[in-house]
């Protein structure tokens, strides 16, 4: 007869790895008294802290729910919201001591535990005129995102219970420890990889992500032959349009002050979604007669998703050009690819999100501009076109090391998951609805 390993067992051995990884970490959490903390930076700063929270609630719980059928949409909903919640939590707690403390090549340390030892003198090397505690909250928004960005692939099956394990574990042991090796002063950083916002960190990442689950907890029961059509796309819509305007934080944020640098990355990102929106859209009414709304909106999120890594290196011009790559590349993927490789991506995570985030990651490495990457003292990065060829090769290594760690490691979490809880839920239950058999609601 086989046995369950206990919530707090599982809890108690992550946390002897983590705290053994820790050890690791090269040097204590670089962090310096702030001789003036700049005003304009940190008023900035909160403004997009707030709307990149924003994209995740409401802006993705809308346009996931916008997408599934009716009886799954408060249930898709509860994902997104569960994150907010709960991988804040993590967050603060271990999350972004273990990112953001200390340069280890492999993991940060502990000494912020709990955000110990952050006050209102103190400041992140990362983020030198602006207040930790603010830099803390800015990641913590993306971390949050990321983690909800998976659920869309394997909406309309994934069991509650084991969602929330999932976000916990995940976001841990896949999430952490990539994005200290990109943004913490790991390998991957030191190697001089360029990812402005996130095109390994949160696209790449959860597009994997996305796909390994899809694989592991396998189609919707009917997929391929019943009706999966969206139930509400006006709300897909309008999460877009909050997605679209969020997304300025997300990437014009990232600049961590408020000067031309965040400025061109906003440009640079409203350039590249709107491009996207209309390559899908001509695309579709190219090939089948008519330009989808379905089309349009995940034209727009392959543009935003495609440009991030590239965003704060990049002229509006490459922007244009990222656009036309996102849109038709991703329709490819989403199209073709889907149906060649035969899986049931609920929403398209890894054809948007995975494809996207690496197609933008390397022509970041063709494109990047040293200019807009100087800083005094410190030379620019340059790309493929101003005579610097090997950025794309540490582009592509950047790809292959995130795709790698973020593959094997969403399998085992999955599979030590189902150590503890069914990682879906039963036939019946899929039939009736998430909504009613998950949260014991359901829209009238």
């Amino acid at each position: 007869m086989t046995t369950k390993t206990s919530p707090a067992r599982a809890l108690c051995g992550l946390a002897a790895f983590f705290i053994a990884l820790g050890c690791a970490g090269s040097a204590l959490a670089e962090t310096a008294p702030v001789p003036k903390i700049d005003s304009a930076d940190t008023a900035w700063m909160i403004s997009a802290t707030a709307l990149v929270l924003m994209m995740t609630i409401p802006g993705l719980a809308l346009f996931y729910c916008g997408m599934v059928r009716k009886k799954n949409v408060l249930a898709t909903m509860a994902q997104s919201l569960l994150c907010a919640a709960l991988c804040s939590v993590v967050w603060a707690a271990v999350g972004y001591s273990l990112t953001f403390g200390g340069d280890g090549p492999i993991l940060g340390n502990l000494d912020r535990l709990f955000l110990h030892g952050i006050g209102m003198d103190t400041a992140h090397a990362a983020a030198k005129t602006i207040p930790e505690m603010l830099f803390m909250m800015y990641q913590m928004t993306f971390a949050i995102i990321t983690v909800a960005l998976v659920a869309g692939s394997v909406a309309d099956r994934m069991r509650f219970s084991a969602f929330v394990w999932f976000a916990i574990l995940w976001m841990l042991v896949v999430y952490v420890p990539i994005a200290h090796w990109v943004w913490g002063g790991g390998f991957l950083m030191a190697a001089g990889l360029l990812d402005f916002a996130g095109g390994t960190v949160v696209h790449l990442n959860a597009g994997i992500a996305g796909l390994v689950a899809v694989y592991v907890i396998g189609n919707r029961y009917g997929y391929g032959h019943d009706n999966f059509s969206p139930y509400n796309l006006s709300l897909a819509v309008i999460g877009t349009g909050l997605l679209w305007v969020g997304w300025f934080g997300f990437n014009g944020g990232s600049a961590l002050g408020a000067g031309s640098r965040a400025v061109f990355a906003i440009v640079a990102t409203h350039l590249a979604a709107a491009v996207g929106a209309l390559t899908w859209m001509a695309i579709e009414w190219w090939s089948r007669g008519k330009p989808s709304v379905l089309g349009m909106i995940s034209g727009a999120i392959a543009g935003l998703g495609t440009i991030t890594p590239a965003s704060g290196f990049v002229l509006p011009w490459h922007a244009i050009i990222v656009g036309l790559a996102a849109g038709s590349i991703c329709y490819w993927a989403c199209t073709w690819l889907k149906l060649k490789l035969d899986y049931d991506d609920s929403l398209d995570v890894f054809g948007i999100h995975g494809i996207g985030g690496a197609l933008g990651t390397l022509l970041c490495g063709v494109f990047a501009v040293a200019a807009l990457s100087e800083a005094p003292g410190t030379p620019g990065i340059a790309g493929l076109l101003e005579g610097n060829g090997g950025q794309v090769l540490t582009q592509l290594y950047g790809i292959a090391v995130t795709a790698v760690w973020s593959g094997v490691g969403t399998f085992v979490v999955l599979k030590l998951i189902e150590l503890v809880v069914p990682l879906r839920v039963s036939q019946q239950n899929e039939i009736e609805g998430l909504d009613i058999t998950q949260h014991g609601q359901a829209l009238q």
